[in-house]
């Protein structure tokens, strides 16, 4: 190899490493050039996000996400997901960030990067008052709805290899299926199922088996650190003045309290 040869290699190696490193960089200064931030949202898990009957987005990571573009000074636009696509909507980069309850696990690390809590978030098996099932164990050979590739969906697996699994693509089709008696329980959070039993006082819907405690974390593009140390800081300040407080209370009739990062 002659030493031109080497030189240009040396070269087309420098270039790319620069470019890759400004490309790791640039979601901030993206966000902040066009004036907009692109927010995915949940639309079927109330009281965390969900669509009014005047058909505007609502809930408790609505709020943030609010939250999250005004301390950023740029405009918000709100993209609606599902359990099963928040993480890739991220990865294909068809939104800056997620926030959608989301909770944070090994594989996901592997793909995208998290910010600190920003709520508090209990994963439980749910059902009528009469079925015995107060243990994982007890869940075996009984029927759970779950949406597919969730918190719940891994929590369950794992704790309850022996249980019936039905597997559905968003939470209302989850909800719907044990409401309407396609299975016997509905692995959930604790606060969609107050939510739900608000909306339908006469659902026999009981809390049978904790699953986790899983607080939500924002998902964000992998490597952009500029961007996930901006949302930490807008984080921590909501936290200090009450803000995070103000909204849990609103949403989950209890304050944020002691979220870790």
């Amino acid at each position: 190899m002659t030493k031109n040869t080497l030189l240009s290699a040396a070269l087309c190696c420098l270039i790319s490493a620069i470019s890759m490193s400004a490309s790791a960089e640039s979601l901030l200064d993206s966000i902040k050039s066009r004036n907009l931030v692109r927010i995915a949202v949940p639309q079927d898990y109330a009281p965390y996000g969900f669509v009014s009957p005047d058909m505007t987005p609502q809930g408790l990571d609505i709020d943030v996400a609010k939250l999250i573009g005004k301390q950023l000074g740029v405009r918000v636009q709100l993209i609606p997901v599902t359990g099963p696509n928040r993480v890739p909507y991220l990865q294909t980069g068809k939104a800056d960030m997620t926030i959608s309850s989301l909770g944070k696990t090994q594989e996901r690390a592997k793909v995208i990067d998290f910010s600190i809590a920003y709520a508090p978030f209990f994963d439980a098996v749910f059902g009528p008052k009469d079925l015995q099932a107060s243990t994982p164990d007890e869940l075996a050979g009984k029927t759970v709805s779950v949406t597919r590739g969730s918190m719940q969906d891994d929590e369950l697996t794992k704790l309850a290899p022996k249980a019936i699994i039905r597997r559905f693509e968003d939470n209302n089709s989850t909800i719907t299926a044990f409401a309407s008696g396609q299975t016997q329980m509905a692995a959930i959070g604790t606060t969609v199922a107050a939510a739900i039993q608000k909306q339908n006082p006469k659902l026999d819907i009981t809390l049978k088996v904790i699953l986790s405690n899983s607080p939500c974390y924002i998902g964000i593009q992998k490597g952009q650190q500029a961007l996930t140390a901006k949302v930490n800081d807008i984080i921590r300040e909501a936290k200090k003045d009450g803000t995070l407080d103000k909204i849990s209370e609103k949403w989950l009739s209890a304050p944020a309290g002691d979220l870790p990062e």
